[in-house]
């Protein structure tokens, strides 16, 4: 579990660091960019990354690489498969939003993808979050880059959105997002009122994931600013971690004990174990302090179905949207 709980980036040292670093391969030579096999009279688009730098194609991408779990989903939830990405098993394993097709060759892990693998598959666009000037120098030189920002704790439902209408406009899908981006609004409407006609408006909530080692327990939690606790709050709950988290992700730290000061007895847990390493509850079971917390004395412990990404794009939002839904109004 440990490799998918530390992505992404996080400011504490206890959070290893996910984005792609680059790869050790030989310099890939240049090459022209693929056309894919988009009409040749489509329009030109250009859309401007996170880096602001304008990436200009001369038509709608059609083959397009992605180095990211949550980018792989928005690209694949707008209706253009992939014809590669990074750590494809473990997207199957941990983000159920979307399914890729067995056609989607694996470029390798997110922390460090395989430039000719990506090379390889002659693609016209690259997707990716990273930052890494010397991997972004190195596919620059036979595709396009796109760069997204992936997350934003100062807004993170704006960066989200601003994301996949970025990803829909590379790929000329700008119809099917704001489709999807309504029906989104639609949803968080609709829930928002079922949770607030059940009385579970103003509720405090935590969402976590943790993980083992040795005999140590860490949990890393979801707080202010991160892409789910905006999707709660847009649904009316209050997140009831006030601890210190980073100013990217909204994401922060702590160990069992740490919990103790949830003290509230409204408050309802949340946590995410998509590969079956479920900490919380086979790793606390005989833990006394554990037990002791109120949402554990109040069987108020939700572990969310296997497969909902927490950094995920509108599709994976409203799955975690359902599943606090289904936990107020029970």
């Amino acid at each position: 579990m440990r490799s998918a709980l530390t992505a992404p980036l996080t400011a504490f040292a206890a959070i290893v660091v996910l984005a792609a670093c680059g790869t050790t391969e030989a310099p890939v030579p240049e090459q022209a960019p693929s056309a894919g096999t988009a009409s040749a009279t489509a329009a030109a688009v250009t859309v401007t990354d996170s880096r602001g730098k304008e990436v200009k194609l001369d038509r709608p991408a059609t083959r397009v690489v992605s180095l990211e779990w949550g980018e792989t989903e928005m690209l694949a939830g707008l209706g253009v498969m992939p014809v590669g990405a990074a750590d494809v098993k473990g997207f199957a394993t941990w983000d159920t939003a979307v399914t890729l097709d067995a056609s989607v060759k694996d470029v390798g892990t997110r922390q460090e993808p395989s430039v000719d693998s990506i090379s390889a598959l002659q693609p016209d666009l690259v997707l990716m979050e990273s930052d890494d000037s010397a991997l972004i120098a190195q596919l620059e030189k036979f595709v396009p880059v796109i760069v997204a920002k992936g997350s934003d704790a100062t807004d993170n439902l704006k960066r989200m959105r601003d994301d996949l209408n970025m990803i829909a406009t590379a790929v000329g899908k700008t119809d099917v997002a704001t489709k999807q981006l309504a029906d989104f609004d639609a949803a968080m409407a609709d829930a928002k009122q079922k949770i607030a006609a059940a009385g579970g408006a103003g509720k405090p909530f935590i969402m976590a994931d943790g993980w083992k080692q040795g005999s140590t327990i860490s949990v890393r939690l979801f707080g202010k600013g991160s892409l789910v606790s905006d999707v709660a709050g847009l649904l009316g709950l209050k997140n009831a971690w006030t601890g210190k988290v980073d100013e990217a992700w909204g994401l922060g730290t702590t160990d069992v004990e740490g919990l103790s000061v949830l003290k509230d007895k409204d408050t309802r847990f949340f946590y995410n174990a998509s590969d079956g390493e479920d900490v919380f509850t086979d790793g606390l079971q005989d833990n006394a302090i554990w037990k002791s917390l109120p949402f554990v004395e109040q069987k108020q412990v939700t572990k969310l179905p296997n497969g909902i990404w927490t950094f995920g794009g509108p599709l994976s939002c409203r799955q975690f949207a359902d599943v606090l839904v289904k936990a107020y109004t029970a």
